[in-house]
């Protein structure tokens, strides 16, 4: 099993807006390719979301995945609050990391 950085991230398209939760391996380069609209049909793309609100590291490519699916199962006032909880200002955390 491979041991390397992996993140699962939530963006926002503002307080409250609409929520994209991802996996990634670079979390600085995937936001920024949400940012520039690389994928100009997805869905990020679609509804401006491009707000890095909240994310998690993780060692094992597996325990990432497997966070994902469940976050994208949670209803949305559970994801809400875990934003608000890390987050309480919904500040745009990529500005941290350029």
């Amino acid at each position: 099993m491979k041991n390397h950085n992996y993140y699962i991230y939530i963006l926002a398209s503002k307080k409250n807006g609409t929520l994209y939760i991802g996996v990634t391996n670079g979390l600085f380069k995937r936001t920024l390719q949400h940012k520039l609209k690389e994928n100009k049909k997805g869905f990020t793309s679609k509804y401006n979301v491009n707000k890095l609100v909240y994310y998690e590291n993780y060692k094992y490519i597996k325990g990432a995945i497997a966070r994902e699916k469940c976050l994208k199962k949670w209803k949305r006032k559970w994801k809400l609050e875990l934003i608000e909880k890390e987050n309480p200002t919904w500040l745009d955390l990529f500005e941290d990391m350029s």
